[in-house]
């Protein structure tokens, strides 16, 4: 990758929609975090194609139900709180979506993708990945990338 490439890319993280501290629910004293990226990113390779796949709308969220957290099989009103929304870049990259903050609120986040839009043609009209963050968990860094094809897709926790 082109020196130039990467500056572009670095800047798609720092240039996307945000939000502000109080909507994460920021647990840290210090109002300058040493952290240098969000605590929670993504990527979406399109392995049909064998590239990255800019232009998907993403969105992430974090449960702030009725309940602790959400159980599977039950339906919820008003239950997920958005927390923030980007688009993939040409690099498959997804911008900004939350702020930087040292320690992240544990508890259940899901972020989605609008695959649709994306692949029309595809069997999948979006992705939603739920998954929870642990008190021990709150300095870690969750990167989520899925990799997609117009039948199907996976995920894991990367780095």
């Amino acid at each position: 990758m082109k020196a130039e490439d990467r500056v572009s890319v670095i800047g798609g993280h720092l240039t996307a929609t945000t939000v502000s501290d109080a909507s994460v629910g920021k647990t840290s004293a210090n109002p300058n975090p040493t952290r240098t990226r969000p605590p929670i990113t993504t990527h979406v390779l399109d392995v049909s194609r064998g590239s990255p796949a800019a232009g998907i709308e993403v969105q992430l969220e974090t449960w702030k139900g009725p309940e602790p957290r959400p159980l599977f099989g039950k339906s919820y009103t008003g239950g997920w709180a958005f927390l923030g929304s980007s688009t993939t870049n040409n690099d498959g990259r997804s911008g900004q979506l939350m702020s930087v903050v040292d320690d992240i609120n544990p508890g259940i986040y899901r972020i989605s993708f609008n695959t649709g839009k994306y692949c029309p043609s595809g069997f999948f009209p979006y992705v939603s990945i739920v998954f929870e963050i642990k008190e021990t968990q709150k300095r870690e860094h969750f990167h989520l990338p899925l990799l997609l094809s117009p039948f199907s897709f996976s995920t894991y926790r990367g780095s």
